[in-house]
């Protein structure tokens, strides 16, 4: 799994899986291709949703969070950009290790994990 640690608020410092807003006019798939690029440097194809949760925002108002699948292009290279402040493949066995230490976004794992 690719996790990117936040540049900025919500949740900077923590690492997440990549992402943002949508921009107007934009579908899903757009704005995951977009915002991994940005994110990651990386090429991608959009894949299924994997699930959706809503998560509170800073100003009292509600994310819509919907997750998808992404499939990195061949030779593609991952490197922190715009809002990422770094950016590392991990196993889910770092993973769990990293959410023990309090260093993944809040329910990350329990979401991602209760999608399959």
């Amino acid at each position: 799994m690719l996790l990117i640690r936040r540049g900025h608020e919500p949740a900077m410092g923590l690492w997440s899986i990549p992402g943002g807003r949508i921009e107007p006019g934009e579908s899903d798939a757009q704005a995951v291709v977009r915002e991994v690029a940005e994110e990651t440097g990386l090429a991608v194809t959009c894949g299924p949703l994997l699930g959706s949760v809503e998560r509170p925002a800073p100003d009292g108002a509600i994310f819509d969070i919907r997750d998808y699948a992404a499939y990195p292009l061949p030779d593609a290279v991952a490197t922190a950009g715009d809002d990422a402040a770094d950016v590392q493949w991990v196993s889910d066995d770092q993973a769990d290790a990293m959410d023990l230490r309090g260093e993944l976004t809040p329910g990350l794992l329990t979401a991602l994990r209760s999608w399959s």
